[in-house]
């Protein structure tokens, strides 16, 4: 199977070296600054659950590719996802499959208006990486699932030629027949989680531990659980009962990465993970307050970084 990963950041480089490591035919799409590092130092992942060092990985970059691949794995950020569909394009031909790896369901109406909904599978990864300074992949944690699957749920002929694939490689992937729903459920978890870290500029446990940071905190889930429902993808109690578990955890350091983008002065998904979901409750803003809220504090934000870039 040719495969080509889109960027060679913490999430492509990672899941993409895996798959290189393991024996596959990968190509990472990147920029020309990324293409001479990794022509320089290969692609170097440090993990806790095992390192890989991959001298020279292929690469190519916009305007460079040639024939059509088999599988296109997507995990650029939202906001660089219109330049990303026009510089993979020629990639793409009828039988190639895409799978995105981005939060929320905003791509995958982007995605299906310029490559067909036939071709864009649902896909989901939950991992904690970074670049650092070298430019070598570190996987913070030990979670590194990739779970995908055809949208109506079905288990083709395509996604499980892309399971034979990927089961030989060091992360864990998972065919699902109930993708729609596991991405449904990972954002409702993670828009409460960039909403609240965003908004009170803390990890959980500072926040939970706050007046009134609990309250805050459980509301924007029920926020974000209503706008699911209202949708027809409620989370299940059990899911629902986790999520409240992780965000109210005492003592707990975690915050979104989203959190830590906007502390550095970064760009952010503010429209994809927090405003998508708002717009889709369908309703009065008021409903939703805590929502609204968070929202508008990104929009705040990103509004204060135009200015100040200018």
């Amino acid at each position: 199977m040719r495969m080509l990963v889109v960027g060679a950041g913490a999430t492509g480089g990672y899941f993409g070296g895996r798959l290189l490591e393991s024996g596959q035919d990968v190509t990472f799409l990147v920029r020309a600054g990324r293409a001479a590092s990794l022509a320089q130092h290969g692609l170097v992942l440090r993990s806790s659950l095992g390192d890989a060092s991959l001298p020279a990985p292929p690469t190519v970059q916009a305007g460079q590719l040639r024939g059509h691949f088999d599988l296109v794995l997507l995990s650029c950020k939202a906001y660089h996802l219109p330049q990303v569909i026009d510089d993979l394009a020629p990639a793409v031909g009828p039988e190639t499959t895409l799978l995105p790896l981005l939060n929320g369901m905003r791509h995958l109406d982007l995605l299906d208006a310029r490559f067909g909904a036939d071709r864009v599978l649902g896909g989901q990864c939950v991992i904690a990486a970074t670049l650092d300074a070298a430019g070598a992949v570190r996987h913070l944690n030990q979670s590194h699932s990739l779970t995908f699957g055809e949208r109506d749920g079905s288990r083709s002929p395509r996604v499980e030629r892309i399971a034979m694939a990927m089961a030989g490689a060091r992360f864990e992937p998972r065919l699902s027949t109930t993708i729609l729903q596991d991405m449904w459920d990972k954002w409702v978890f993670l828009a409460s989680l960039a909403g609240i870290t965003c908004l009170m500029r803390a990890p959980v446990g500072d926040i939970v531990a706050a007046p009134g940071g609990l309250q805050a905190t459980l509301h924007l889930l029920e926020d974000c659980h209503r706008v699911a429902a209202a949708n027809g993808h409620a989370p299940a109690d059990a899911v629902l009962a986790r999520a409240r578990s992780v965000l109210t955890e005492a003592g707990s350091t975690l915050s979104a990465s989203m959190m830590r983008d906007l502390e550095q002065g970064g760009p952010i998904e503010a429209d994809h993970v927090v405003g998508d979901l708002l717009a889709r409750a369908h309703a009065d803003e008021q409903e939703f307050a805590m929502l609204s809220t968070a929202y508008a504090h990104l929009k705040a934000y990103e509004a204060r970084r135009v200015r100040s870039a200018a």
